[in-house]
């Protein structure tokens, strides 16, 4: 009677909890060192929103109105690096074949994915802690320990739906194509959302569709942290959420189709 050959395993399957948590940190630490190295990408992303607050928060201090702008641009400054270092960085490695490789390695499929993910936690973080020390030691905006907490885990956890968004748009674009497209996402999203001038000031038909863009719930986020908005927050976390499940789904589909 023949014997069946056994199936091999991919290397992740066979994995030890030990090896496979060595493989998920060796990741996220190269993508940390590969930002790190990469001034010329990770400076403006990070350094965008301080510029624009420095201008208007600080030159042009009106009270409680760097109150609102600090939340307002850290909002649009936590945008970024999920946009931009999930969806231009996946582009690139697509077009350059570093996917492909990627998921030759015997690693956790995950590891790449929560690898991006935690270096653009950590970017979004950066960009707040930036924030945060020139609302506070320029502008004088009075915050309390709580409500800087506060501000940090927005910014740290309100990044992850702008990462799937960043990852569907590098499905659809290889190369230097996506930083474009990008940006045709990015600034008008940011601009409709309320995050450059109070709702109040734009058209009334504009006002109404707010609520579509994430960046509207994730500036109510960060406007409740500073202490401006203290209406119900479920809602908004939840709309977040729903964003990021969906996007993830189509970027996930895609890449399974298209690689």
């Amino acid at each position: 009677m023949e014997h069946a050959m056994p199936i091999p395993l991919p290397a992740a399957a066979t994995m030890s909890r030990r090896r496979m948590l060595g493989a998920y940190l060796a990741e996220m630490r190269s993508e940390c060192l590969r930002y790190l190295r990469a001034p010329g990408f990770i400076l403006p992303m990070t350094l965008f929103s301080t510029v624009f607050y420095l201008m208007f928060g600080v030159l042009l201090n009106h009270g409680e109105a760097s109150r609102y702008l600090l939340a307002s641009y850290g909002a649009f400054g936590i945008i970024g690096p999920g946009l931009f270092g999930f969806g231009v960085s996946l582009a690139i490695e697509r077009d350059g074949g570093l996917l492909t490789l990627k998921r030759a390695l015997p690693m956790p499929p995950g590891a790449y994915l929560l690898g991006k993910m935690v270096m653009a936690m950590i970017a979004a973080s950066v960009v707040v802690a930036l924030l945060l020390a020139i609302g506070i030691l320029l502008a004088h905006v009075s915050l309390s320990p709580g409500q800087m907490l506060a501000l940090l885990a927005t910014g740290a956890f309100g990044v992850l739906p702008f990462c799937a968004l960043g990852m569907f748009v590098g499905t659809l674009l290889k190369g230097q194509g996506a930083p474009g497209l990008l940006n045709l996402v990015y600034l008008p999203m940011a601009f409709l959302s309320g995050l450059w001038l109070p709702l109040s000031m734009l058209p009334r038909a504009l006002q109404r569709i707010a609520p579509v863009w994430p960046s509207y719930h994730l500036n109510q986020l960060t406007q409740a942290a500073v202490g401006l908005n203290h209406d119900p927050l479920l809602g908004h976390v939840l709309a977040l959420a729903g964003f990021a499940a969906v996007f993830l789904w189509l970027a996930a589909r895609r890449l399974r189709r298209n690689g």
